[in-house]
């Protein structure tokens, strides 16, 4: 019986690797997550750059007509190309190119699947988008898309479709993630919220408590704003246990006195995005906490949403976020800045933010 024995345990060893090396391969800059995100998770000064950012050689030379791109991608077989929205004075810029793009692995892999497009969002260059339609700038370009945040990303297939938008910088296990999400297709079969949570899933992180803070209201969370306005803007932090990015917001910007100060002009409410927890949303639904996440199309933990006294939302957070970014999209939103200027980018412009 012992021959049998061995053979079996043999067999079943060997489908245990086969399974590994299938997730692995599927979803290894998912499972990555568990192992590096803390490690890849790096503090940065996020006060606007003195010395202008030089951009990668490798980026595809363009005109800015974008129709002529794509058929430039088809031609060399690529998926499509990848619109990189930045400014030549934005420190999260330089992160992602430095942590992403400065990565060999992930450069490798960009260049082989994309062509890259660099779009600066206060740049004066005529674009012809992949539509065909005209701008008279990059700055229009930007701003028609509501670019609010830089670095941020639109990938667009041979076909002229935008499949998905990416605002903000992200830590390069996530940005791997993504790049591979698009490349593979796997946005025609699931959305990217559900293909990144099961990497999390996959990668058995365990749980531990939120993190609290004063400015939190307490539930019931009844945010309705349909019928009656309220007086105050409202900021809704979908946030999660074992969440390094929230342990990072709430360790650094979330105890300045002057962030903390802006906050309390508002009213605002920390969910737990996976959770049942009951919410009546602003438009007077009721939901749960992971039911209105989902429906919003969240992944990224912790995500700030900040919706007007009607309930109208007025951009959202979903990515790394330092003092001077946070401090300026708060002021943004008290001063009600979003009524004369369409994006936060604008503004900061005019102000010389």
């Amino acid at each position: 019986m012992l021959p049998v024995i061995s053979s079996i345990q043999r067999s079943f060893n060997c489908c245990l690797l086969i399974i590994g090396l299938a997730i692995s391969y599927v979803y290894g800059p998912l499972v990555l997550a568990a192992e590096d995100s803390a490690a890849e998770f790096i503090e940065f000064n996020d006060q606007p750059l003195e010395l202008d950012l030089i951009l990668p050689d490798w980026f595809k030379l363009s005109f800015l007509e974008l129709q002529a791109d794509l058929a430039d991608a088809k031609e060399a077989g690529k998926w499509g190309i990848l619109l990189y929205f930045g400014r030549k004075d934005c420190p999260y810029c330089k992160v992602h190119l430095k942590k992403n793009w400065g990565d060999r692995g992930i450069e490798t892999y960009t260049r082989e699947h994309f062509d890259v497009i660099a779009i600066d969002v206060r740049g004066d260059r005529q674009v012809t988008d992949y539509k065909g339609k005209v701008y008279k700038s990059e700055k229009e370009f930007a701003a028609k898309l509501r670019t609010n945040f830089t670095p941020s990303f639109l990938f667009v297939d041979v076909d002229s479709n935008a499949v998905l938008r990416l605002t903000g910088y992200r830590p390069p296990y996530q940005f791997r993630a993504v790049l591979e999400f698009i490349a593979d297709k796997h946005y025609l079969y699931e959305p990217l919220r559900v293909y990144m949570e099961r990497g999390e899933t996959i990668a058995g992180l365990e749980e531990s408590e939120m993190n609290d803070n004063e400015i939190f209201s307490a539930p019931p969370y009844v945010l309705s704003r349909k019928k009656i306005p309220a007086n105050m803007p409202l900021a809704v932090m979908f946030e999660q246990p074992t969440c390094h990015a929230c342990n990072v917001l709430h360790a650094g910007p979330l105890k300045n006195k002057e962030i903390v100060g802006k906050f309390k002009q508002m009213e605002v409410v920390q969910l737990d995005r996976k959770s049942g927890t009951p919410v009546i949303t602003p438009d007077g639904r009721k939901l749960t906490a992971k039911q209105w996440a989902e429906e919003l199309g969240l992944y990224y933990s912790p995500t700030i949403i900040f919706f007007d006294e009607k309930g109208g939302e007025i951009l959202r957070i979903d990515s790394v976020i330092r003092f001077y970014r946070l401090n300026g999209v708060l002021d943004y939103i008290l001063s009600k800045a979003y009524l004369e200027y369409e994006t936060f980018q604008l503004w900061r412009h005019k102000h010389r933010r």
